[in-house]
């Protein structure tokens, strides 16, 4: 799906080892079947479940896509840009996952955290199926700087949507965290999202 550019021959070796092609379409099917599965379940829980179920079926896909090191520049970025919405799925269940067993939340508050996360990372899926576009037949006019251009692009606006996911993810502990102040109760919290030395928020 992803091959738009050349390749050395010691990365097409890895390349068919690997099979990169259906790596890729597997991470946007996953990252679609996370979104999808984040607004159609019956509540903030059974959502979660069916979310986490989707991940970790497809967190194979993401770390084997991972271990493809030995790409020429451009392919790289490519395939740093599929794995940046992997990452990107993995803030949300693995840091939702944890404030689902926040009392500094309630429900409602949870719906909207679980509804921004879906929405970030479809955005960003979306900006996946643009790179899918650029090597279709119809597209083949593209000459390399354009192909390059376009997948400089799509590298930088899903990386604003990797810092835009984090920062999310850090306010809202940071939410809790205040929260847990007022009563107290700080303790908890960092044993929850980190310790005082590995807390982000």
């Amino acid at each position: 799906m992803l091959l738009l550019l050349a390749i050395t021959p010691s990365a097409q070796a890895q390349w068919v080892v690997t099979d990169p092609t259906n790596l890729a379409q597997s991470i946007v099917n996953s990252a679609q079947e996370i979104v999808q599965t984040s607004t159609t379940a019956s509540n903030v829980l059974n959502n979660f479940k069916e979310v986490q179920k989707v991940y970790k079926q497809g967190k194979e896909y993401y770390d084997k896509l991972r271990a493809v090191n030995n790409l020429i520049k451009d392919a790289r970025k490519v395939q740093l840009t599929v794995l940046m919405v992997g990452d990107i799925s993995e803030m949300y269940v693995q840091n939702f996952g944890k404030m689902m067993g926040d009392p500094n939340f309630s429900s409602q508050e949870l719906t909207a955290i679980a509804f921004g996360y879906s929405q970030l990372l479809n955005e960003s899926t979306e900006l996946l199926k643009e790179l899918k576009q650029i090597v279709n037949a119809s597209t083949l006019s593209l000459n390399d700087k354009e192909r390059i251009d376009i997948v400089e692009r799509v590298y930088k606006e899903v990386r604003a949507y990797y810092n835009l996911v984090r920062y999310y993810t850090n306010k809202n502990i940071s939410v809790s965290f205040i929260r847990a102040k007022k009563q107290n109760d700080t303790a908890r919290v960092l044993e929850l999202y980190g310790t005082a030395e590995q807390k982000y928020w």
